[in-house]
């Protein structure tokens, strides 16, 4: 058809159906297509167990220990949601969920000298906890308590320091932290997944710890919530979304043609027929001469019939291996589900250990996660590059998502949904402008 739309997106995956969702919201004509037939993309949840195992070249059928295929929804990449984070905003403001039910993780653990121990929730836990010593717990509480009162617009709050100038290792050293500290401070809490933070301006420290802070004291057991029958319910509810406002949608669409003319997109080409369009969103898969491989991350799926020892018989959990443990330079993540959330058939776990590939072994390199998780039924191992586009958009207007990071949270998917929201309207993402409910995520219950 000749009829034109404003905005063409391609790819059902997360970040392409929240900006088609906004998109529409914000009045747009949208038209939405994907080659699969399913939505999620790379980021699906995938079901029955049997696709699992095909998936992944896995002779065989899944054992009858396995129970019931149907009972499974795997997430091929584990992100959890922070209470309090961008993605719990985008839902709110899109209202997006009323389509979903989300359940609080039941810990965050950290490892430390090959042990794990539980990132304390509460003050009481934190007093309690094998962490630290004593001294050192009053000079981290200092340090909570100046993180909590900081403010960026009140110079009265920095007690000397620059938020913009100081670097984070100068805030250690004021507030005297050790090195254990440190490591679980700025990968626990603060999230990062190298050192390289050491060396910035604190400001965005200090905001990343305040942001687990604030979504912690949401929910009291962690900062974390994951939504029952996984993540593969995002981009559904995103897509509703869409079409409620008039998006237009098209699953198993093969893409033959991106149509450029004088270096600016005109229009998609499928099954013969063009959809015209002014702005084009994508994932990295439809797109392979305008992005670059920037590197590798591991991930395996582990299946286990255990609840991971140390962490209380938690039904969901993450743990976070600080790269100076392991003597890598970036984080090792685990990610915990089970039939609590409806993925796993009764009595089952999944495990998701994932991080950035550092050597010509990625699998030896994953070895102090899976140590943690023994005995594992069914590991599925894959190896993704991790792609971003190689300009801005700005003149072709064909706007390229990123790969999904290693990271086992949506702030750094939420930075680049912001990041293609202003290249493309040329205005700032503004969760204050958005007539966000202020209800809770949970409704009544």
């Amino acid at each position: 058809s000749s009829q034109g739309y404003e905005v063409s997106v391609i790819g059902f995956i997360l970040k392409e159906c929240i900006l088609s969702g906004i998109m529409s919201v914000n009045g747009k004509k949208v038209l939405h297509m994907d080659r699969n037939p399913y939505y999620g993309g790379e980021s699906a949840s995938i079901t029955p167990l049997e696709d699992l195992y095909k998936r992944f070249k896995i002779p065989g059928t899944p054992p009858s220990s396995m129970g019931r295929g149907r009972d499974w929804n795997v997430d091929l990449i584990p992100k959890f949601l922070m209470a309090n984070g961008q993605l719990v905003k985008m839902l709110l403001y899109t209202e997006v969920t009323r389509y979903l039910d989300f359940k609080v993780t039941e810990g965050s653990f950290v490892y430390k000298g090959g042990k794990i121990y539980k990132v304390p929730s509460t003050e009481a836990e934190a007093l309690a906890s094998s962490l630290m010593g004593l001294f050192e717990k009053r000079r981290f509480r200092k340090f909570l308590v100046y993180v909590a009162n900081f403010d960026e617009n009140d110079a009265r709050t920095f007690e000397g320091i620059d938020p913009k100038k100081t670097a984070m290792r100068e805030v250690y050293k004021k507030f005297d932290l050790g090195q254990d500290v440190i490591d679980f401070t700025g990968h626990a809490l603060a999230l990062y997944r190298t050192d390289d933070y050491l060396d910035q301006p604190c400001s965005e420290t200090i905001n990343r710890i305040k942001l687990y802070s604030e979504s912690l004291a949401r929910y009291g057991k962690s900062p974390y919530l994951y939504p029952l029958y996984g993540l593969g319910e995002l981009p559904q509810g995103f897509a509703r979304l869409s079409a409620i406002y008039g998006g237009t949608y098209m699953l198993n669409k093969p893409i033959e043609e991106i149509i450029v003319e004088n270096g600016k997109v005109i229009g998609v080409k499928s099954e013969g027929e063009i959809a015209r369009c002014k702005q084009l969103i994508c994932d990295p898969s439809y797109v392979k001469d305008r992005v670059e491989k920037v590197g590798q991350v591991i991930r395996v799926i582990c299946i286990l019939s255990h609840p991971i020892k140390n962490t209380n018989d938690a039904n969901s959990c993450q743990i976070i291996i600080p790269q100076n443990q392991v003597n890598r330079k970036s984080d090792i993540y685990v990610c915990m589900i089970s039939s609590a959330h409806n993925v796993a058939a009764q009595g089952k776990y999944i495990a998701i250990v994932s991080t950035t590939v550092e050597t010509k072994e990625p699998e030896k390199e994953i070895r102090p996660a899976l140590e943690l998780l023994e005995p594992i039924e069914q590991k599925f191992v894959s190896i993704s590059d991790l792609l971003v586009p190689k300009d801005l958009g700005t003149e072709s207007q064909i706007f390229i998502s990123r790969t999904y990071d290693a990271t086992t949270h949506f702030e750094t998917t939420c930075d680049d949904i912001k990041d293609i929201y202003k290249r493309m309207t040329g205005s700032e993402f503004d969760f204050e402008e958005m007539k966000r409910k202020k209800n809770d995520i949970y409704g009544e219950d």
